[in-house]
């Protein structure tokens, strides 16, 4: 369990790997992307992610990373490294390499494919958890890993002192508001159209791959949130405000996320036209189409003022 809540900060990006032309590692690139970030407001980054682009980087590549952003980055934002694998070795040696990096915390999803019962999550969990000397997020996403981390047993993992916090993608609100009042983890909404409602109930903030183009906007969200929280001004309606940004923000969130392109893919998309590091993308991702790309930047566009082109 955690004694903090909100022990990643609040607003964080799940963050790109950029490559170069060549399909490379581009390190520079990470190393700028990290500082735009952190500079636009994201208080964590989660590296090695899905968006990032895991499947496809190798174990040195992820190493890399972590070293280089938390050398540019490290200072000033919770660098988040993703360790998860579906084999328990593999993701040892992930989180201890991670942890080596300099990883202030590590997020390590569900073993996916082989569909392991709730004991063996558990047992899994633990063994990383004991492994290492940093706090946990773990990942509940099983429409890809293929299995829940059931509430029951969230509770029970909540006992292990390092384990600190959930990225939640399992669509359940009210199994998520159970964990939450039973316990001291923090919830990080993974669903950018749940990123307001499990803030609501008591989450701690969001892991966003949309965050890699909007982090401001997103995050206005959550500060509106909070001042209707603390100020008697707001009166009856305080929540008014953090509704109509978090409106404003799903159409970008749906053409990113729901439109058929993989996060990564439409990130990096609007990154390179944005004149931002990003870079291509590995196959089996191929980059986006050119009417793809007109239609992310019309709908960012709309959100952001501005005209991008």
């Amino acid at each position: 369990m955690t004694t903090s809540l909100r022990p990643f900060g609040r607003a964080l990006c799940a963050m790109v790997t950029p490559f170069a032309p060549s399909g490379e590692l581009d390190v520079d690139g990470a190393r700028t992307l990290a500082r735009h970030l952190v500079d636009e407001g994201c208080d964590g980054l989660v590296l090695n992610g899905t968006s990032g682009e895991s499947p496809t980087t190798t174990d040195a590549e992820k190493t890399a990373l972590v070293e280089a952003v938390c050398a540019e980055v490290g200072d000033r934002a919770h660098i988040v490294a993703g360790v998860g694998s579906a084999d328990t070795r593999h993701t040892l040696a992930l989180a201890r390499a991670a942890e080596h990096a300099g990883a202030y915390g590590l997020l390590v999803v569900t073993p996916y494919y082989s569909r392991p019962p709730q004991a063996d999550v558990e047992a899994h969990f633990l063994r990383i958890a004991d492994a290492v000397g940093v706090p946990l997020m773990l990942y509940d996403i099983p429409a890809r890993t293929g299995t829940r981390i059931e509430p029951a047993t969230l509770i029970r993992l909540a006992a292990h002192p390092r384990v600190a916090a959930v990225k939640d993608c399992a669509y359940d609100l009210a199994g998520s508001s159970k964990v939450i009042a039973r316990t001291s983890l923090a919830y990080y909404s993974g669903c950018e159209e749940l990123n307001l409602p499990l803030y609501a109930v008591g989450g701690a903030g969001f892991v966003s791959t949309v965050a890699n183009v909007a982090p401001g906007p997103l995050r206005a969200v959550l500060d509106a949130y909070d001042r209707g929280a603390d100020s008697p001004a707001y009166g009856t309606d305080g929540r008014a405000g953090s509704v109509r940004a978090h409106q404003r923000v799903l159409p970008l969130a749906e053409a990113m996320m729901a439109s058929g392109l993989p996060g990564a893919v439409s990130a990096k998309a609007l990154l390179g036209r944005l004149g931002l590091p990003g870079g291509t993308v590995r196959e089996p991702l191929r980059p986006a189409g050119r009417g793809a790309v007109d239609g992310l930047l019309e709908v960012y566009g709309e959100l952001m003022g501005a005209a991008v082109r």
